[in-house]
């Protein structure tokens, strides 16, 4: 049975901390993450930011980026595709050497909230006895079993989780609605655009983890 473990972990272990102590008001969340390379990774990430310009400009000056392209952007948010390296050597090495897969990252001034997914408990806990012999500090919160439905939050971050219950406890999903997208928008003092994208990659992230088989990630 693949096993799951969620951690928290500084910024000055994993990457983005220049930009993050530069911008405090900054939210990161990792998407989904591509690690090909021994030495780097390349995250696909969403980004909240109070001025995107500075925000940018200091991402350019992070020691752990490499390189970032601008995928799309709302009033609120934007989308990137980075490479990553540096300070995220070990995580790399969690990733390529223990089969370790991130499913869930939000990056935030105060650290890095993480779920890995391991193809199995024996794989969790080399990865997890060879963090602690090279002296890589985190802060575990819990580890369980995919079939441990107990804080199991699907793959969804809070904030996906609390989108998608609020448009459910307003009536979103009624037929017919009894809340139009706007209105509840309005309602979460979010624009639009916005509430529309999270509300997509909430049901994107709920579908994935709930209905998508392994077999089925192997027959695409």
């Amino acid at each position: 049975m693949a096993a799951i473990i969620e951690f928290r972990l500084p910024t000055e272990e994993f990457a983005l901390e220049e930009t993050l102590d530069t911008h405090p008001e900054a939210q990161i969340e990792i998407e989904r993450v591509v690690a090909d390379d021994p030495d780097k990774i390349t995250p696909y990430i969403w980004a909240r930011a109070d001025d995107f310009d500075t925000f940018e400009a200091a991402l350019e000056d992070d020691p752990t980026v490499e390189s970032m392209t601008l995928l799309s952007e709302t009033e609120e948010e934007r989308s990137y595709q980075m490479t990553w390296t540096g300070a995220i050597d070990f995580i790399v090495h969690i990733l390529t050497e223990h089969e370790g897969t991130i499913t869930h990252a939000d990056g935030s001034v105060d650290g890095w909230e993480l779920r890995v997914l391991f193809p199995d408990h024996e794989s969790l806990s080399e990865a997890h006895n060879a963090a602690h012999e090279a002296g890589f500090w985190f802060d575990v919160t819990t580890i369980y079993g995919t079939g441990d439905t107990r804080g199991i939050q699907h793959g969804l971050t809070d904030t996906q989780r609390n989108a998608l219950v609020a448009a459910f406890e307003a009536g979103y999903f009624t037929v017919p609605r009894e809340v139009t997208l706007q209105e509840l928008a309005e309602q979460q003092d979010s624009s639009h655009q916005a509430l529309s994208e999270q509300l997509r990659r909430a049901t994107g992230n709920l579908v994935e983890s709930t209905l998508i088989t392994q077999s089925d990630m192997t027959e695409e």
